[in-house]
This record gives structure tokens, C-alpha cells and sequence, in this order.
């Protein structure tokens, strides 16, 4: 289920507002510019599914975001808990960064946990099943796939050549939350 966690970025054992009502994540976040949808699914989508199987269970919905932001490059990430470079590809979006374009998100199945730091606050949504994202562009993040990934996500880029960070230098990442899924 989908969950959104707010703290002060210098209190983060202390949650300000917490909610996993699609409506309050939605309008918590749409307050601070990042878009926050929710699409309906293709339950037959398993992992291992083929990117042109997973990307035409949803090309209307990547048609109208297209459409709408110009987003040029479209791809699918699948990664299971064994994958044997999970523990890489985890450390690789842990610590704070930012991207010139959007980060966008659609997740087919499972999850995983944005930590978006925006005006002296941490964001934390646990994003799921059904769960569109889009971060915008510059805005200190950092992202979560626990230590057994089990999630395959749709992304889309402005920039063909794809996920390119900015790493801040700060520590804030590791003073939050970790997703912890079970094996």
C-alpha cells in the first residue's frame, strides 16, 4: 500500500504527517510541484515480463504523458531480490542527487521508497503498485529499493541518453529511512 511520510529534515525520527490515502499523498505532494497519479494495472504483468509486453499494457497512459511534457526516451527496469548485482545497483540511488529532467516513474508491481527533499522537508513515498511519480527536475532526492528488490517500473526521460545524477554531497539520505523488504 501506498504511504506518505512528511518530517523536518532536522528531525527525522519525528514524523510531522503520515497518510495512505491515495487523496493525501496526491495533494501533499501536487502542494510542493511533483505529480502524483494513480493508474489502474495489468494484473497478468510478472516479473521477467518482456518490455514490449509491459511498455503496451500502457502506451496510452505513456502517450498522454509524452504528450503532455515531451518526454523522449521510455524504457522498463525489472529487478528481483536475485539479481546479483542488486546490492550495486541499491547503493547507486541511496544517497542524495538531482537530474536536469523529471524523474518519472509508473510502477508495474512492487515497490519501492522516494525520499524527495524539498523546502527543509523529507518527503518519503513508499511507492507501489499502480503508483506514477514524476520528480521534478533539480529537486534533491534520493531512492530506495531495499536489500530483496522485487519491483519492475516503467521510466520515462527527457534526455535520450537516460538516468543521469548530480550527487549532492550531503548525508541527509542516510540519516532517513531505508526500505526494508524481507527476502
Amino acid at each position: 500500500m501506498s504511504h506518505i511520510t512528511i518530517f523536518s529534515d532536522q528531525q527525522p525520527n519525528h514524523a510531522e504527517f503520515q497518510s495512505s490515502a491515495q487523496a493525501d499523498i496526491r495533494d501533499q505532494l501536487h502542494a510542493v510541484g511533483v505529480r502524483f497519479e494513480q493508474w489502474d494495472t495489468d494484473s497478468d504483468i510478472q516479473p521477467g515480463a518482456e518490455t514490449d509486453t509491459i511498455l503496451a499494457a500502457y502506451q496510452t497512459d505513456i502517450n498522454r504523458l509524452i504528450e503532455q511534457e515531451g518526454y523522449q526516451t521510455v524504457d522498463v527496469v525489472s529487478l528481483s531480490s536475485d539479481h546479483p548485482q542488486k546490492n550495486e545497483l541499491r547503493q547507486k540511488f541511496l544517497d542524495e542527487h538531482t537530474h536536469n529532467e523529471d524523474e518519472v516513474r509508473f510502477f508495474v508491481g512492487g515497490e519501492g521508497l522516494f525520499s524527495l527533499h524539498i523546502e527543509n522537508k523529507v518527503y518519503e513515498v513508499l511507492c507501489t503498485r499502480g503508483d506514477l511519480i514524476s520528480v521534478p527536475a533539480n529537486t534533491p532526492h534520493w531512492f530506495d529499493m531495499g536489500p530483496n528488490p522485487n519491483f519492475i517500473a516503467i521510466r520515462l526521460f527527457n534526455n535520450p541518453e537516460g538516468w543521469v545524477a548530480h550527487y549532492t554531497g550531503s548525508d541527509i539520505a542516510s540519516q532517513f529511512s531505508r526500505l526494508e523488504n524481507g527476502a
